[in-house]
């Protein structure tokens, strides 16, 4: 069953003879539980993409489906909440609240949305990404590879339909590289998370269960490396 459907998606940025074409009649789908890595060139329109996903940006044409809900014919109150609800974004810089400690900035999807806080769930995120023992530290007193893991238990805390991941392993050495995507598969398959992760590494790409390859604002590629 596919969680998520892109049909011909394209995005222009500007207009005449300065218009710049980011994204080219892009269609895709994507299955519950399934593991995709976006791969691309700078400037190839994967960052594009990614926003557009995520309802952060609008597309000038075409349809972005989560769990069949077209997500640009909601207005822009119902798309901020269902965006809360339905999309987790991890990105490469953490985007953390710096006044805010480690749990206030994992649990504020829901706190935002008036949802009370399932206690379990949170502890039990918060523990599988080791940070059961600094809730109340402030993001400035964490690593780079510990705020990644806030960043990454903020965006599933909401039991979103979708993870998307921006090059969630770009500002963290091979190590914590390594541990982050670890975590991430495991959230994908012990809890059939539905990951998609824009990344220029091929390690990584090669980790994904599928590599779609962005070009010049259309599909170069799209394969299957696990069925």
């Amino acid at each position: 069953m596919s969680i998520l459907q892109i049909e011909n998606l394209s995005k222009v940025y500007g207009t005449g003879d300065t218009a710049v074409k980011a994204l080219d009649d892009v269609s895709f789908s994507v299955k519950k539980g399934e593991f995709v890595a976006i791969i691309g060139p700078s400037g190839s329109g994967k960052s594009t993409l990614l926003h557009l996903l995520g309802g952060v940006d609008r597309p000038s044409s075409g349809k972005v489906l989560v769990d069949n809900t077209d997500i640009y014919q909601l207005n822009e109150t119902q798309l901020a909440i269902f965006r809360r609800r339905q999309i987790g974004l991890i990105y490469q810089f953490y985007n953390l609240i710096p006044i805010l400690t480690v749990e206030e900035n994992m649990t504020l999807p829901l706190l935002l949305d008036e949802q009370k806080v399932d206690q379990k769930q949170f502890h039990d995120i918060a523990s599988t990404l080791g940070l059961d023992h600094r809730l109340n530290h402030l993001p400035n007193q964490l690593s780079g590879g510990q705020q990644q893991r806030v960043s990454i238990g903020r965006a599933l805390i909401s039991n979103p339909a979708i993870i998307l991941a921006d090059e969630p392993t770009g500002n963290l050495d091979s190590k914590n590289s390594s541990e982050i995507m670890e975590l991430l598969k495991m959230f994908n398959k012990t809890y059939n998370q539905t990951l998609i992760v824009i990344t220029h590494d091929e390690r990584i790409a090669l980790q994904a269960d599928r590599v779609i390859e962005i070009n010049d604002g259309k599909v170069a590629k799209d394969e299957v490396i696990r069925p």
